[in-house]
């Protein structure tokens, strides 16, 4: 069997059809992209055939892009070359594509090629649109479902496969930069308008046939291989061109503060492909290319932000032998901010919502938060009035618990005190059905404790949702003491469901994204206590590619929320609490009334409009900067091992299971370090050895906090990665 097959019709048009054997969506492999080559060759050879049009066999998607094991398995077998061979196997493709691309046309004339159309029928992204873009016409599906674009930069590389060179030649190296460094996706008519296709139809392959039958030799000769060529915008050399590149290089650097090896290289492959012609600006994109995978940072983006993600997605942890748990019916106990949302996402997966509150007035301001979302989204133009009162329809907001008859699945998000959710449990198992599962939506109270008010703790579970709950990815599923496998399948079935990425830790304080989180911004509050100046702390963080900085953070979640968990804390560890300046700058900043965002005065001032303005001046006449402020990596480095080794701890203490939820979790829970992998693939790119220098050093300087854990140590010592000892792969073998 292959991935693609030729077939010819009686007008003497070929079509190449790719339907990968065995997979949902179209992804390319080493073997398919040399049947591409040869199907391409048997086509251009064949004086029956007039033209070709390349089409995907599956239906709803034309393409999700390169097979990413390939490149691990090219890397895995090239032995002491890896970067020779990976190059090799990039210009490899390029040959095919360009073949594609000049069609048997003659060299000098470009006359006599055959005209080959890409008929787009869904979604495609990654190398199935660097296919489509070496294509000599481009038709999608009106479908404003599919998606088209080069997403690959999220993954840490960049779209090595020719579609950098074409694109940027295509529209200038200024318009192809949302597409190329940002990664979005489009629909067909967005696409259109940013030049990735050139036709939209209800009937791609039929249009793309039409095409061919009437394509003439002027349409098959891309710009850059017409004589005369000029770049749109200018090239580097040219007045126009060079202040193009400036405010490409002056956007990159503003947007990814230098973290990002891939985008420095991308915007490095355009320049200097501008400046030569194009078959050698395909090798300078191949090397580039190679430059990235062999930079650690691509091979730990993809494995975190894809394979580990995908796998976690597709149920990795979900217990063996339980049968289907997919909700019908979900109970939301609260209809405050969090359960306003988690009804939102709820009814958007199809499920029908009880959103219970204290009062008819209170309930109804819950659902009215899914109104406003949908009112936003139809002026967005991306939901319809039907789909808004569809989905409407499916939240019953109302007071009275006994509309909780028949749910299979309550979330609770009541306020965030123990008594107050225990007379809550109580309530609400009386009158649920006895096989139905609890969760609740707590961010620090341990879910053990919680269980105790309820008649079945096998049943009862934590399901943490990060807020705002509809934009976050993650959701973190806590597991009891006597948590069941029943109500850990349900908990990763409802969260397939609504499409976000699961993460199943076992009880602890804090559980994992929080037990991280806290000490990062603790780490940031206790450097201003010693002096340091705030903005050297924040742009430290976002040059680390951390979405904010642990102060604006601070802001951000709150002030007395951080107060609040401090006080909560001590009390519960006593004598054992780790005393901390952090602690008394956060109690003073309580007392000024200095509450975050929400109070519009915190460590920030704020415009009237809500807007921050600058870091308040009065933080520094109670804590004046030292005069001599600490070097940069310094910082960096504090702040990163404070959260690390507190993912080590949860590892070594069996709060997280699986290596891969502590990457995947750091990386869409709290924003940490994207380019790293996450926490446990940053300290296999640093490497364990120097990772426990690193915190012997950072102990005698700064106290226990920084002390190396027993495993990390070991590991260490042993000269072990984490990812060599604790991979699934690892565990296996």
């Amino acid at each position: 069997m292959t991935d693609f097959t030729l077939s010819k019709d009686a007008d003497g048009v070929a079509f190449v059809t790719w339907d990968a054997q065995g997979k949902s969506m179209n992804v390319l492999t080493r073997e398919a992209f040399q049947e591409v080559s040869q199907l391409i060759d048997q086509a251009l050879n064949d004086d029956e055939i007039k033209g070709i049009v390349i089409t995907s066999g599956k239906e709803g998607s034309f393409a999700g892009g390169m097979d990413l094991n390939t490149l691990a398995t090219i890397r895995q077998e090239a032995g002491e070359e890896p970067a020779q061979a990976l190059f090799d196997f990039v210009m490899g493709g390029h040959h095919i594509l360009r073949k594609m691309e000049l069609a048997g046309m003659d060299p000098k004339t470009k006359k006599g090629g055959k005209p080959i159309a890409c008929a787009i029928n869904g979604t495609c992204a990654g190398i199935g649109t660097e296919i489509a873009l070496a294509c000599h016409h481009r038709v999608m599906t009106s479908n404003p479902k599919a998606k088209i674009g080069l997403p690959e930069i999220m993954l840490g590389i960049f779209p090595g496969g020719g579609g950098t060179m074409r694109f940027s030649r295509m529209v200038g190296a200024m318009a192809a930069a949302p597409v190329l460094l940002e990664g979005k996706m489009m629909d067909p008519a967005k696409a259109k308008g940013a030049q990735l296709i050139d036709a939209v139809s209800d009937d791609p392959v039929a249009a793309a046939k039409e095409w061919v039958l009437n394509a003439k030799d002027a349409d098959l000769v891309k710009p850059w291989d017409a004589k005369g060529y000029k770049m749109p915008g200018g090239a580097p050399y040219h007045p126009a061109g060079f202040m193009t590149f400036v405010g490409a290089n002056a956007m990159v650097n503003g947007k990814t503060q230098g973290a990002f090896p891939a985008a420095k290289a991308l915007l490095s492959s355009i320049y200097e492909g501008a400046l030569v012609d194009f078959d050698t600006a395909l090798k300078i994109e191949a090397r580039w290319f190679t430059s990235v995978l062999m930079n650690p940072s691509s091979s730990a983006m993809i494995r975190s932000l894809f394979l580990n993600k995908e796998a976690l997605e597709k149920g990795a942890v979900r217990p063996k032998g339980v049968p289907d748990q997919r909700v019908q019916k979900v109970g939301v106990l609260g209809a405050g901010m969090m359960g306003a949302g988690i009804a939102l996402v709820s009814a958007q997966a199809g499920m029908e919502v009880v959103l219970i509150d204290r009062d008819q007035e209170a309930a109804d301001k819950g659902k009215a938060y899914s109104e406003t979302y949908l009112d936003k989204g139809m002026k967005r133009g991306k939901v319809t009035a039907e789909k808004k009162e569809a989905m409407l329809a499916r939240i019953t907001a109302t007071p009275d618990l006994d509309n909780l008859k028949g749910c299979d699945l309550i979330i609770e998000a009541v306020f965030e005190d123990v008594g107050v959710k225990a007379e809550m449990t109580k309530k609400v198992e009386a009158i649920i059905p006895e096989d139905c599962i609890f969760a609740s939506n707590t961010s620090t109270l341990p879910i053990t404790d919680l269980a105790k008010a309820s008649a079945r703790p096998e049943q009862f579970i934590g399901i943490h949702f990060f807020s705002p709950v509809e934009k976050m990815f993650l959701v973190e599923i806590i597991k009891g003491k006597e948590t069941g496998d029943r109500a850990v399948a349900k908990a990763l079935d409802y969260v397939r469901q609504i499409r976000k990425t699961p993460i199943v830790v076992n009880d602890a304080r804090f559980f994992y994204a929080n037990r991280c989180i806290i000490p990062y911004i603790n780490e940031g509050v206790r450097m201003i206590a010693e002096g340091v100046n705030p903005v050297l702390i924040d742009n430290a963080a976002r040059q680390l590619g951390f979405p904010v900085g642990p102060i604006q953070l601070t802001d951000e979640t709150s002030i007395d929320l951080g107060a609040k968990i401090a006080r909560a804390t001590k009390a519960a560890m006593g004598d054992a609490y780790p005393e901390s300046p952090s602690d008394d700058l956060i109690f003073w900043m309580e007392e000024q009334g200095r509450l975050g965002r929400k109070a519009n005065a915190g460590f920030f001032d704020y415009d009237e409009k809500g807007k921050r303005v600058e870091y308040w001046k009065g933080l520094q006449d109670k804590y004046p900067h030292a005069e001599d402020q600490p070097d940069l990596i310094e910082v960096q480095e504090r702040l990163m091992f404070a959260q690390v080794l507190e993912a080590v701890r949860a590892l070594e203490e069996g709060v997280l299971e699986d290596i891969r939820e502590g990457d995947v979790g750091a990386i869409l829970g709290w924003g940490f370090a994207p380019w790293s992998g996450g926490p446990l693939s940053w300290l296999d790119i640093i490497g364990t050895p120097y990772a426990a220098e690193r915190c012997d050093q950072l102990t005698e300087a700064y106290g226990e906090r920084f002390a190396c854990p027993p495993l990390l140590r070991e590991m260490a010592e042993k000269g072990q990665s984490f990812y060599g000892r604790f991979a699934p792969e690892a565990k296996a073998a």
